[in-house]
């Protein structure tokens, strides 16, 4: 894997052994950033299932102000950590180690400021966790979205996500190999997504 643009471009990232993460490949994060592109500089970002870190790291990389990861398995912990250090990346980030339920409600209020993308990518044997996280994101925790937040999922292309969790309404939906790519707003559908 490696960072696709920006700060960081070209330099290669490791990822977790063993087929618990999957992470994100570069052309698919590359597909995100180019829809992405013009929301990303000074963007709050939001990786949940981070895995490695590439999708968060990519958002660093490109000029977003701060990036919060939330892992769970030891093992892609240590990775995602590595990762930052090989790079020098001191400041702009916090990791959390838990899982994505757990860590999205212990999550405070900063300040009125929510997080402006949020990207999901579960296990894909992990189906549960897509409609639990959208619930929260849609639901009682919304206020962890600023105003215009997209929220994008990853899943298998042939799994079908819901139109619609609490308040958060399907955008738009990319397809590319295996892979599917939700993408969710409070608002109404917004043609530039």
């Amino acid at each position: 894997m490696r960072i696709i643009a920006g700060t960081y471009r070209s330099r290669t990232l490791q990822a977790p052994e063993g087929l618990a993460t999957r992470p994100t490949s570069d052309r698919l994060r590359e597909t995100v950033f180019n829809v992405l592109a013009p929301r990303i500089e000074g963007a709050r970002f939001l990786d949940l299932y981070a895995g490695s870190g590439a999708v968060g790291i990519e958002a660093l990389s490109r000029g977003a102000a701060h990036v919060e990861f939330v892992e769970r398995a030891p093992v892609a912990l240590a990775v995602l950590r590595g990762n930052l250090a090989k790079l020098g990346v001191t400041a702009g980030f916090r990791i959390h180690g838990g899982s994505v339920g757990t860590v999205l409600r212990r999550m405070k209020p900063d300040a009125g400021a929510g997080f402006d993308v949020v990207f999901l990518d579960p296990p894909y044997d992990a189906a549960e966790e897509y409609s639990a996280t959208l619930a929260l994101l849609g639901g009682g925790l919304d206020w962890l979205l600023a105003e215009g937040a997209v929220v994008i999922a990853e899943h298998r292309r042939k799994e079908r996500l819901e139109d619609k969790y609490g308040a958060l309404g399907r955008t738009r939906l990319l397809e590319q190999g295996d892979a599917g790519l939700s993408f969710y707003s409070r608002r109404t559908a917004d043609p530039s997504l």
